[in-house]
């Protein structure tokens, strides 16, 4: 009997089941409707969600793959919304996953014929009270069968079997369930990229649809693919409850008497015993010799078995080739050579599974060719017995402390800061950045409460104040002794403030050069970027930029600033002259979001970090970087240069901290992981081989590197002291060295300035 007649054959007796099925199956439904009537009138137009598996394309290529539990977290279905969508494209109204299904079933798929539906209907208006029970009882089942039904009713067929079919099975109703078009492998590629639930559908072959998974299903398996109880309400560790009355109970649980035999040894053990030691004594039971010890060594170990490795051969020979066999001669027997079907069977195995030879008949020898792998395999037979040791060699223990890098200690490296000495205290908020002046005497220092400071740093004496109405961002002392005066930047103004210390001469410079009543019109190209204005507040001069400043640098003679808009992106980084009061762009552009910029110590470059590496420019040959510093890093927060212009720091928000080499490479010579949180800023000394490093974490970490003048030496990067004394709310925002002394200032989140010293 053919497979078409089976069919036939099974649609008339499924034809006749469905008559008595029909009244059963939609007396099993209608319970089910009439729970999701008061949810069709609560549900939007917005919020109908798409039944799984209608109108919905299999392609065997967009299947979302394995399932793990990073899929199925629970962070995500809190973002998510109550996972509706509108309705299917036949205009029915639909149900959400949540409301419309429920533990004893679910609802039908839409490919259905709406002949279910009258009939449906008629089994309602014309079913027995007989029905209506047994409906109720199907209704109660606690069987897991009757939770999901099964769209196609073939059983355990396979599916095999109607691969050449245009059908995969039968309904309920026994009218054939016909195979969907496959979707092109683009289009459905596409409509995955656009479904952002893709990832919870599901392929079912048995019944060809896609199931989408609800998320209570995906927090189901997202809790057994962690190893956690399948349902979140299990307690695993559920103090244990006493079930038993202890109140009320005046009797043990039993009132029998203790049994005799508990306290007199049995009399049938004692017997088996007896009977054991009678046969050992006889020699009737004989126990198993004790297995020798091989006498084995170590071929290749070490030399505490010398001795026994000196009564064996110290040279090993090489194994010889393996001789052909019957199938390898130029006249095998016929079971021996393969036939057409088997040679193309080995077409179709892996390569590593596929015979080495394939033997074939020869009518004499001179008609044997040549053979193919004759002097690839005669090269392998002599790199084996070249390359392959056959002579024991001795192992040479090594110490591994003697392979670690002898650092000098620290005691030889002193001074260094590794004690608090002196706190400044006077903010109201956090301490944003500091600065020393070229003399050492006084520092600077700019808060989150608007206000800025000036320290005496000997007595921690405050020596002077200025009031903002924003958070200072940066402060930056003027390098030229003669010149006192403190760069301040805050949002978007960047404000020259006379300082009022030094001689009479040179504050006479210092308010000719912070003099407004000359100040000239700006060119056309940074009239959009910055504006120069009178300071009304202070008497001084003010730059207005067209966005926030994050970072300001002097240049070593004290005329060049360079500012830094972390938002302004190629119109990011301008430069002032103070002495003719205008603002230049930058020659060259800028790749990438700028974080902060460097001034060379000694030449004429110009250093830019963006947030992925280091750019340096020669100011005097305007036009491509010179180099480009590669860090490897996440996002870069802060860089300091040596004083010999030939060793850049990078530090950055992951807790790295790179040293590069400039003369050597592009790449790192060192990097640090030092920091748990992000470094904040990073400091080279002037004169000592000190660097140091603050973070969010609340510490500093202090550094000695030390960089030669002979090229071939590389520099020396020892790590020194870890500095904590600051609260753990907001970590260091900013650490700067003393010009002149090994002493290095803090700058807390907890408004405190520290000054550690040797």
């Amino acid at each position: 009997m053919t497979k078409k007649k089976k069919g036939a054959n099974e649609d008339k007796i499924i034809e006749t089941k469905s008559k008595n099925v029909s009244g059963k199956s939609q007396k099993q439904k209608k319970p089910v409707e009439k729970e999701l009537k008061p949810v069709e009138e609560g549900l939007k137009e917005e919020d109908l969600l798409q039944e799984s598996g209608t109108d919905s394309d299999y392609d065997g290529d967009s299947l979302p793959g394995y399932l793990d539990s990073d899929d199925f977290d629970s962070d995500f279905f809190d973002s998510e919304d109550d996972g509706t969508q509108e309705g299917t494209e036949d205009g029915d109204v639909e149900f959400s996953d949540d409301d419309a299904l429920d533990h004893e079933g679910s609802i039908d798929n839409e490919d259905d014929d709406e002949s279910e539906q009258v009939e449906s209907d008629k089994g309602e208006e014309d079913g027995s009270d007989e029905g209506s029970e047994r409906g109720e009882a199907v209704e109660e089942s606690d069987s897991s069968e009757d939770e999901v039904p099964s769209r196609n009713t073939v059983g355990d067929v396979p599916l095999e079997w109607y691969k050449d079919e245009k059908h995969i099975g039968y309904d309920i109703t026994g009218k054939k369930i016909t195979k969907k078009e496959k979707q092109d492998k683009l289009d459905s590629f596409l409509a995955t990229m656009d479904d952002s639930k893709n990832w919870r559908k599901i392929y079912d072959e048995y019944n060809d649809e896609e199931v989408e998974l609800t998320k209570e299903e995906c927090e189901l398996m997202r809790r057994i693919l962690k190893g956690e109880a399948p349902h979140a309400d299990f307690d695993p560790y559920a103090p244990y409850v006493d079930w038993f009355k202890w109140d009320d109970s005046i009797h043990p649980l039993s009132s029998a008497p203790e049994p005799k035999r508990r306290f007199i040894p049995s009399k049938w053990e004692a017997k088996k015993v007896l009977k054991l030691v009678r046969a050992i004594r006889k020699g009737w039971i004989k126990f198993d010799k004790p297995e020798e010890e091989p006498n084995v060594y170590l071929l290749w170990g070490d030399d505490s078995t010398s001795d026994q490795k000196s009564k064996h051969l110290t040279y090993i020979p090489p194994p010889k080739m393996k001789l052909p066999g019957h199938d390898e001669s130029y006249n095998p027997s016929l079971e021996y050579i393969p036939t057409e079907e088997e040679k193309a069977s080995y077409e179709l195995m892996y390569e590593e599974d596929r015979p080495k030879f394939i033997p074939k008949r020869f009518t004499s020898l001179r008609s044997i060719p040549a053979y193919e792998n004759a002097l690839k395999e005669s090269f392998e037979r002599c790199l084996d017995l070249y390359l392959c040791p056959r002579v024991r060699k001795k192992r040479i223990n090594i110490d591994p402390e003697s392979l670690k890098p002898k650092l000098p200690s620290r005691k030889d490296l002193r001074p260094y800061p590794n004690s608090c000495y002196l706190e400044y205290k006077g903010h109201t908020g956090a301490v944003t950045t500091i600065s020393t002046d070229s003399s050492g005497e006084w520092i600077a220092s700019g808060s989150t409460d608007g206000s800025v400071r000036m320290w005496e740093v000997e007595t921690g004496r405050c020596l002077k104040v200025w009031q903002f109405d924003e958070a200072i961002m940066c402060v930056a002392w003027n390098p030229l002794s003669r010149l006192p005066v403190l760069a301040v930047a805050m949002g978007r103004d960047l404000f020259f403030l006379n300082t009022e210390l030094g001689t009479d001469e040179e504050q006479e410079i210092t308010k000719e050069r912070l003099h407004s009543g000359n100040i000239p019109e700006p060119e056309a190209s940074v009239a959009a970027i910055v504006t120069w204005l009178p300071d009304e507040l202070y008497g001084g001069i003010k730059i207005r930029h067209f966005k926030s400043i994050s970072s300001i640098d002097w240049h070593r003679k004290g005329d060049y600033l360079s500012t830094v808009m972390a938002s302004g992106e190629t119109r990011g980084v301008v430069l002032h002259q103070l002495s003719k009061q205008k603002t230049q762009r930058l020659p060259f552009k800028i790749r990438g979001l700028p974080v902060c910029t460097l001034f060379h110590p000694s030449l004429s470059y110009f250093f830019v970090a963006t947030r992925k590496d280091v750019r340096v420019y020669n100011l005097l040959k305007p036009g491509e970087a010179t180099k480009k510093l590669e860090t490897g890093l996440r996002e870069i927060s802060s860089m300091a240069i040596h004083p010999g212009g030939d060793n850049l720091i990078v530090g950055s928000k992951e807790g790295k901290m790179c040293w590069f080499d400039m003369d050597l490479s592009s790449k790192p010579y060192k990097t640090l992981k030092n920091h748990p949180k992000d470094i904040t800023n990073v400091a080279v000394h002037r004169s000592y081989p000190l660097f140091a490093s603050c973070s969010e974490d609340s510490t500093a970490y202090v550094f000695h590197g030390m960089v030669y003048n002979d090229l071939n030496q590389n520099p020396l990067i020892v790590p020194l002291e870890i500095l904590r004394g600051h609260s753990s709310k907001g970590g260091v925002l900013d650490c700067k060295f003393h010009p002149r002394q090994p002493w290095l200032f803090t700058a807390g989140a907890d408004s405190i300035i520290k000054l550690y010293c040797h």
